[in-house]
């Protein structure tokens, strides 16, 4: 079975319609697929439909990425320091009043930022529009979306070179926005039944690292997993989360993080052992899998 657990459409910060995300799904010869939009579920319904009537058989896992922080490692000139970083959320109720409320004070702020940054820019005579950003009611808005809108008014020539200058966290335009602490995440998903696997732990590229003695932290909080095989993990990286997976008795999953035109990286990039999909779902207990599929322990990859 191929299996990826994590991918974004346009209801967040990707290019691809959920319907069309499960047809890239079946094209790119997948047999189970995630739909994990930043801080929202908007794409669950029509991702649903789009599986249900599939030219093949498809499973789709109804998830969410959670915009969190958490403790940072470890550092002997800055302590308590906080970091960004991503929970993926598989299978809650997405009516559970709690999550409701935070994702939804989630998107504000990722609305609320956004603003800011590109007032900034308008300010310092670059050609950013505040109130195009916002053209969309349907989409999350987050800063791929501004770096798209510089690529295409010629300011930088790519999404990368976005994120590496007038987007990075040194620039001055940079404005934070308050995140769930990753502890409240996990329980509230947990507490709707759902599973928990924080994403890309070791993506340096990203910013600053989470304390790895925070993940054994929340595994006896119900953390479920940890995404080790990613794009932005070398070897070394996912050797040290399987060995941390194993002694925290934690599931191991691969993903690509699939975000259609924003990224290069295609759908089934990365993948998730069957037996790591089926320890997964087994673990809960608030929506189905749409879909028939299922992995057992004893299938192969």
């Amino acid at each position: 079975m191929r299996i990826d657990l994590h991918a974004h459409t346009t209801a967040s910060d990707g290019t691809t319609a959920p319907r069309a995300l499960v047809a890239e799904a079946v094209t790119a010869g997948l047999d189970v697929v995630a739909i994990t939009d930043h801080d929202t579920t908007a794409g669950w319904s029509e991702a649903t439909e789009a599986a249900l009537s599939a030219p093949r058989p498809l499973s789709l896992v109804r998830g969410m990425e959670w915009s969190c922080e958490a403790r940072a490692e470890p550092d002997r000139t800055e302590q308590n320091r906080r970091v960004s970083v991503h929970l993926l959320c598989y299978l809650f109720d997405p009516d559970d009043p709690a999550i409701v409320a935070e994702t939804e004070r989630l998107r504000g702020e990722r609305a609320r930022r956004l603003r800011v940054m590109a007032e900034r820019m308008a300010a310092d005579g670059l050609p950013v529009d505040a109130d195009a950003l916002f053209a969309d009611p349907g989409r999350v808005p987050g800063r791929p979306h501004l770096a798209r809108f510089l690529v295409d008014r010629g300011v930088v020539e790519s999404m990368q070179a976005a994120f590496a200058g007038p987007l990075s966290t040194d620039s001055p335009y940079y404005e934070r926005k308050r995140d769930t602490p990753v502890e409240d995440a996990v329980r509230a998903v947990t507490a709707a039944g759902g599973v928990t696997v924080i994403a890309h732990p070791r993506a340096r590229s990203r910013g600053p690292l989470m304390d790895m003695a925070q993940i054994v932290e929340l595994a006896e909080s119900g953390l479920a997993g940890v995404e080790a095989d990613h794009l932005d993990h070398d070897a070394d990286d996912r050797a040290c989360l399987r060995d941390l997976a194993s002694r925290a008795g934690l599931v191991v999953t691969g993903s690509s993080d699939f975000h259609g035109g924003n990224k290069t990286v295609r759908l089934g990039a990365e993948l998730t052992a069957p037996d790591q999909y089926a320890a997964l779902v087994q673990r809960a207990n608030g929506i189905d899998v749409v879909g028939t599929l299922r992995a057992s322990a004893d299938e192969g990859a």
